[in-house]
């Protein structure tokens, strides 16, 4: 389990639930229910750091909650 902030939502216009990773830039995953969307998310996560890493990126640490105005 991912120690990243992901924030999951409905989208009507797709028709699917929607689930991003605020702190992990163009990390985002969907899925039929929104269990998928938590799933798809995590394999995404581990994508994304296998991806920054091979190309020699920063990974930013997990903050944990974040706080949106």
């Amino acid at each position: 389990m991912s120690k990243y902030e992901i924030i999951i939502f409905w989208s009507e216009e797709d028709k699917s639930f929607i689930s991003e990773v605020p702190e992990l830039p163009g990390c985002i995953a969907d899925g039929s229910s929104y269990k998928d969307a938590l799933e798809n998310a995590e394999a995404a996560i581990t994508e994304w750091i296998e991806t920054a890493t091979e190309l020699g990126r920063e990974i930013p640490q997990p903050k944990g909650k974040l706080m949106y105005a």
